[in-house]
């Protein structure tokens, strides 16, 4: 499970719309609390796949992630997952996103269908990297 703080969550469905009709991406922060993972905040970053690919496909640059640990870092926070949006599809992890995935971070995905955020959802992948596991996300005050 992966709690979620209500403004954090408002943010990624605006950074989807924003991006939409290509896929945004960015970090989530917080702290690791007895077990339970608490962001409270994204660190959005940009999407730095070729311009005409961002449509179905995002990646972040190595140095996009040393800035998010330093970032993080800096707020006494930890990485608690990635986020991202597929536009005018399903919130449901594809086979390029559970390669590049990596165990115990949670993987939030907005669908954004016609500019409009809709359904939200969060994945963590199995210890065997074989497939994603939809986890319960709970929005917090």
């Amino acid at each position: 499970m992966i709690a979620l703080k209500f403004e954090a969550e408002q943010r990624i469905r605006e950074e989807g719309e924003r991006a939409w009709p290509n896929e945004c991406c960015g970090f989530l922060l917080g702290i690791l609390e007895g077990g339970e993972k608490r962001a409270d905040s994204i660190l959005a970053v940009e999407n730095a796949w070729e311009a005409g690919e961002q449509y179905h496909r995002f990646v972040i640059t190595p140095e996009d992630v040393l800035h998010a640990e330093k970032e993080a870092r800096r707020q006494k926070k930890d990485i608690l997952g990635i986020y991202h949006s597929h536009p005018d599809h399903p919130a449901k992890p594809s086979d390029y996103d559970r390669e590049q995935a990596l165990p115990f971070y949670s993987y939030v995905i907005v669908a954004v269908q016609g500019g409009t955020a809709a359904e939200l959802t969060s994945w963590e992948l199995t210890g065997d990297r074989d497939q994603f596991l939809e986890e319960e996300v709970r929005l917090w005050q």
